[in-house]
């Protein structure tokens, strides 16, 4: 981890996400002023499970992944974060410590802000809150659906499920695979690492999947989609 100050070059003046765009030159200063931009490197940890938050993460480029730890070595993966998206928009609502962890999947850039500053803007800006307001939805709604996945699903619907995901459109400038272990795939489904082998190779044998050391290519979208519905 590393701050970046302005005298160093690779310090960003501009707060780049389409709800900034609603503040006023004033909540824009404000924001500013009350942010760190940090560099994390690949295996960083952001945030800890259990940490004080006094602050919600901007992620300005990068690429993170959220998880729950659990016991041991056991963890299970949330989703994937890149850049425009925000994180512990969960501890802006009474909330004192993080619920998760997050680590940078590669070298990510993030913008640290006060989480009472962007309460006090979205007491100001209805627009500004509203859209806040949204995202902090549309990811609790993103909760129940892997919750829903989790109690009903068989492992094969389970790793369909997180293929389907990884390889979505909102990834597509993203090459995901590479970046992930064995590991990481079957935390995202919930499984054991030995199963989330054993059924990649399943999937490959059959045509949907092609393997290649770390990569994944999606070779039948149609009958991942298939295995996905039956669970």
């Amino acid at each position: 981890m590393k701050t970046i100050t302005e005298s160093d070059q690779e310090f960003c003046c501009d707060i780049k996400a389409p709800c900034f765009s609603t503040l006023t030159a004033g909540e824009v200063d404000l924001v500013k002023t009350s942010r760190t931009q940090v560099v994390f490197r690949k295996g960083e940890n952001l945030i800890k499970q259990g940490a004080y938050a006094s602050y919600i993460l901007f992620v300005s480029s990068g690429l993170v992944k959220q998880y729950v730890e659990g016991d041991g070595n056991h963890n299970f993966n949330i989703r994937l974060q890149k850049a425009g998206d925000f994180v512990g928009l969960s501890t802006i609502f009474n909330r004192a410590t993080f619920n998760y962890s997050v680590q940078a999947l590669r070298e990510t850039v993030v913008y640290l802000i006060e989480k009472e500053v962007i309460a006090n803007v979205m007491k100001q800006n209805g627009e500004f809150a509203f859209q806040i307001g949204g995202r902090s939805g549309m990811q609790e709604n993103d909760l129940y659906d892997i919750l829903q996945n989790l109690i009903y699903k068989q492992m094969h619907g389970k790793l369909a499920d997180v293929l389907l995901y990884l390889s979505s459109e909102q990834f597509t400038d993203e090459e995901l695979f590479p970046l992930l272990s064995r590991k990481d795939i079957a935390d995202f489904a919930g499984i054991s690492t030995e199963s989330a082998v054993k059924l990649l190779k399943s999937f490959a044998r059959d045509g949907i999947i092609a393997l290649e050391e770390k990569n994944i290519t999606i070779l039948n979208r149609n009958l991942l989609l298939d295995i996905s519905k039956r669970g």
